[in-house]
């Protein structure tokens, strides 16, 4: 609680005069209204997924121009390779092994979680609030789905969507303290069955197989106004989300605000409505895709609407790499190597555009940068700044194209233990698994395996034997970083404890 004081507190006293000091805009800047900011982050999206990032069939017009016009960064992460612990690291700037947003056995959260996002961390949102903005998310939360862990709990105005993965409400199908006392008791043979058949349900998806809460939440007055559409239709959703985030902006032009819009696709079960159903070459999976470059779309044309494009920062990205194990319903990390749950390259180096026109220089950067630079870098660019405790670091100056980018290391985390790090181009692997039961095996490496991401970014060839130096290097940064790391309890792994 004191750490979380301690944040607000220099929320509240930072000055106009911190966005030059931090990102070395001339002083006229300072003029300028705060900018609005727009987040839209899809789910399960792999790296080679969108055409401007190499996909040869899936058309992505909207997510391309805003590339080409902005920035796309080509070695951008999350901080980890599921769902909610992505994402909570995202709007908080901090580790999941700091607040405790990860599990060593449960991944990520399940419905009817008695926890959730902690009260003590301070959101993105919650600081954006504290210099005025109006704060709206659309779409999936994944941040524990009781009343008081829902999203405007935690900073936010608004919020309609999904508390959970859109796979979590199975009809005719155990539910999740069912799945856990199976696995105790070593039933084996059931838990196959069980996951045999949703496989097929994965395969071909019906609306009635899912029974998928919508939720409305309204935050007005200090009253908290709550109500829940279940089931709800998901092919809608992502049309349905859009649809209220710009309804939310036109409402609130007159002010600056933030649009958390995070995608429930294309997360499997794969939905999309009716006008993009055999849409795309690529299948079901880029009929979802190219539904959310549409609602990208959207977003930009509704900013150029209400005259607000030149003044607000849109970060399109995604929450973790690819969910391999669905086959052609999951999507391809390109040319990087595995994808969701892992810590290779496929499954936490996302596809990352910034746009900001008139005011970012449009390009490709290869610098460094993480989903945990975001709170960060955005609080700069109001005009404040975060106090100690965020790991992320301000990019400001990378994007605006002054220096190079102050990330040059990154820790792969996975299940709450270290898994490999990186320094500059090299990277050192010093546990390796695949996720969902496939390959490789999860092997503790006596010796790391050492990859010079660029030359090899595939990570195909070891060359720790050759460069012992780097080695030696890359565990001394290691040693420092975990100096520096407190680690919380895993939250995730709470309900085992409580049902033991």
């Amino acid at each position: 609680m004191i750490e979380r004081l301690s944040i607000m507190l220099v929320l509240w006293l930072g000055g106009l005069s911190a966005v030059s000091a931090a990102t070395g805009m001339a002083p006229k800047a300072k003029l300028l209204p705060p900018p609005n900011i727009v987040i839209l982050f899809a789910d399960d999206l792999g790296y080679g997924d969108v055409q401007s990032y190499g996909h040869p069939y899936i058309r992505t017009p909207n997510i391309d121009d805003l590339a080409q016009s902005g920035q796309r960064w080509t070695d951008f992460y999350v901080a980890a390779p599921v769902c909610s612990p992505s994402r909570g690291a995202l709007l908080t700037g901090r580790l999941p092994l700091r607040t405790g947003l990860y599990g060593r056995s449960i991944r990520v959260y399940f419905p009817n979680e008695p926890g959730g996002l902690p009260a003590a961390e301070v959101t993105l949102a919650e600081a954006l609030q504290q210099r005025g903005y109006r704060t709206g998310i659309f779409g999936k939360w994944h941040l524990g789905d009781a009343p008081h862990a829902r999203p405007t709990r935690h900073g936010f105005d608004e919020w309609l969507g999904v508390p959970y993965s859109n796979d979590m409400d199975w009809v005719d199908e155990p539910g999740f303290e069912e799945l856990v006392a199976m696995s105790r008791r070593g039933d084996a043979e059931g838990y196959a069955k069980i996951i045999a058949r949703r496989a097929t349900k994965y395969a071909d998806p019906e609306e009635s197989h899912f029974a998928t809460p919508l939720v409305r939440s309204q935050h007005r007055d200090g009253e908290f106004v709550d109500s829940v559409e279940q089931p709800t239709v998901q092919a809608n959703l992502t049309r349905r989300y859009t649809e209220a985030a710009v309804q939310f902006m036109k409402v609130n032009r007159d002010q600056p605000f933030f649009v958390y819009l995070p995608y429930t696709m294309p997360h499997t079960p794969l939905f999309r409505s009716a006008d993009f159903v055999g849409k795309s070459i690529g299948g079901r999976y880029g009929d979802v895709v190219e539904e959310i470059d549409w609602s990208v779309g959207q977003i930009r044309q509704a900013l150029r609407a209400l005259n607000l494009e030149d003044n607000t920062l849109v970060i399109f990205t995604s929450d973790n790499g690819p969910w391999l194990t669905m086959n052609q319903e999951g999507g391809r990390a390109g040319l990087l190597r595995d994808g969701k749950g892992t810590t290779f390259e496929g499954g936490m180096r996302v596809p990352t555009v910034f746009s900001w026109p008139g005011r970012l220089p449009a390009g490709v950067v290869s610098e460094i940068g993480s989903a945990l630079d975001v709170f960060p870098t955005v609080m700069s660019l109001v005009g404040s700044d975060v106090a100690t405790g965020i790991d992320g670091k301000d990019l400001s100056q990378t994007l605006f194209g002054n220096a190079a980018s102050p990330r040059n290391e990154l820790a792969y985390y996975r299940a709450g233990a270290l898994y490999a790090y990186r320094m500059g181009p090299w990277k050192l692997h010093f546990i390796t698994e695949g996720a969902y039961g496939l390959a490789p095996e999860r092997t503790e490496h006596e010796q790391p395996l050492l990859y010079n991401l660029h030359l090899d970014p595939s990570e195909r060839f070891d060359v720790a034997a050759t460069n012992p130096e780097v080695v030696a290097q890359i565990q001394a940064a290691v040693a420092r970083h975990q100096q520096g790391m407190t680690s919380a309890a895993p939250l995730f792994d709470a309900r085992l404890a409580a049902g033991e």
